[in-house]
């Protein structure tokens, strides 16, 4: 059904049928028209409509069902933020609007500012990252502007553990540095020693992901702060986990500096697609001269951007950032209030643990012991059948849940990355665990051929190394 746009594709049909032309025919200058022939479907209008409607069939989001992408914090957009952000005020703002005709939205913003600041611990924000990694580099290219102002150029080096964020690595790289990868100890944390050992003084700083990508919450926290400061160097906090802390802990109480948020992971805003996103990035106050321009700010009762800040690192997109998906956290934070923001990392924590005692006698736990958010467990058990951890995401899509994150973090074995949220209820994460306890089985009893799985699906497995190298990107209309 997915094809079927494609499939019925013949010459000669149409889907629209317009008056002839009453306007004198103009000739454009050359260089200005497309000489070439488009090569779309000829389809009728409601073959298009069934495309569409069939299209939106196959497509899987939390509106539909379970989603348990570790990391990812799949967790469901509240409709009445979507509802708001649609304003007709805020949906037409322009961003070259005077400062006069957009002191609510502004205002919004600089309260946003705070709020992110209360729920971190850290003094100020910048809003306009434009996504997770963005954010990143941002603030790492903020650690580079810091030690580069004060003549540190040595310092040319950032330490990030084998258990960070995926993509901290190379935001490190586009922020000017070089990475120095620190391995974990054997209850999935950083090893002392090894931080110990490399902290020299040619590294400007740590990236530090907790809780980190095994689910483990690292109890030396504030000794590795004490440890890099003292050595001159500044902490990281990625904070794609802080659906974990948010309203328990604050990461600028355990010492860290700097801090990216993933809004469309804790803060409730859409996920997927490309975007848009938006990763705002909080600092200490001794680093806020080193914020992206403009900031936010106040005067008296009036709001403006300052670009006033001549240490800056300057600008890294527009002055506004995503505004609508800021505007949505904005709604969400006001709507939970500090107590619910708690709740919901409460919940979150619980329902990862109550899914790893319910499947850790056949899935093992990649590190023992509580976990936060998200249980990372080990397919290796099932290796014996013949049957690897893609295999059993692949069969749980039959059994109609979104796969898991698989093969990460790569230093648990045949990892299954399990994230619940707080979006949940009892039943469904039942019903997933019930799922994940009957594929055990199947493969156990052997009467499942896994390498087919899904079985019920209009798309079964596809040659991954092929799709991945020379994917097909656009429907090519045949000569």
């Amino acid at each position: 059904m997915i094809s079927y746009i494609f499939n019925n594709s013949k010459a000669g049909k149409v889907g629209y049928s317009l008056p002839p032309s009453d306007v004198p025919k103009a000739e454009l200058p050359k260089g200005l028209t497309n000489e070439k022939e488009l090569g779309l479907p000829e389809v009728t209008e409601v073959e298009v409509v069934r495309h569409v409607t069939a299209m939106a069939k196959e497509t899987y989001g939390v509106d539909t069902g379970f989603y348990p992408l570790g990391s990812c914090t799949m967790k469901y957009n509240p409709r009445i933020n979507e509802e708001l952000a649609a304003l007709e005020g805020f949906v037409n703002l322009h961003p070259d609007t005077p400062i006069e005709g957009c002191q609510g939205a502004l205002e919004m913003m600089y309260n946003l500012d705070k709020y992110f600041c209360a729920i971190t611990g850290m003094d100020a924000f910048t809003l306009a990252p434009a996504a997770g990694a963005h954010g990143e580099m941002t603030g790492m290219s903020i650690i580079h502007q810091y030690h580069k102002s004060r003549g540190d150029a040595k310092r040319n080096k950032v330490l990030i553990p084998d258990s960070a964020h995926g993509t901290n690595p190379a935001s490190a790289v586009a922020s000017g540095f070089e990475t120095v990868t620190i391995p974990s100890n054997s209850a999935g944390g950083v090893d002392m020693d090894a931080l110990d050992k490399n902290m020299t003084d040619e590294i400007a700083g740590l990236m530090l992901t907790n809780p980190n990508t095994a689910g483990v919450f690292d109890p030396n926290t504030c000794e590795i702060a004490r440890i890099v400061h003292s050595r001159g160097g500044l902490l990281y906090y990625d904070g794609a986990n802080l659906n974990a802390l948010m309203g328990i802990s604050r990461p600028g109480d355990f010492g860290f500096d700097v801090v990216h948020l993933n809004l469309h992971k804790t803060f409730s805003t859409p996920h997927g697609g490309g975007g848009p996103g938006s990763a705002p990035v909080g600092v200490k106050d001794f680093l806020k001269p080193y914020l992206p321009v403009p900031h936010v700010a106040k005067n008296g009762d009036t709001y403006y951007f300052d670009y006033n800040m001549p240490k800056s690192m300057g600008r890294i997109r527009a002055t506004w950032g995503n505004f609508l998906v800021l505007l949505k956290a904005y709604c969400y934070i006001r709507t939970m209030g500090p107590k619910g923001l708690k709740q919901a990392s409460e919940h979150a924590v619980l329902s990862a643990n109550y899914i790893r005692v319910k499947i850790n006698d056949l899935y093992p736990e990649g590190f023992p012991g509580l976990c936060m958010h998200e249980c990372v467990m080990s397919g290796s058990p099932l290796k014996k059948f013949n049957v690897l951890t893609k295999d059993v995401s692949k069969r749980l899509m039959d059994y109609g849940f979104h796969p898991p994150t698989n093969y990460f973090p790569l230093i648990i074995p045949e990892a299954i990355m399990i994230e619940p949220t707080e979006s949940e209820s009892k039943e469904m994460v039942d019903s997933f665990i019930t799922a994940m306890r009957a594929i055990y089985k199947e493969a156990e009893e052997g009467k499942i051929d896994f390498s087919l799985a899904p079985l019920t699906k209009e798309v079964s497995r596809v040659d991954e190394t092929k799709a991945a190298r020379t994917p097909i990107l656009r429907w090519t209309k045949k000569a």
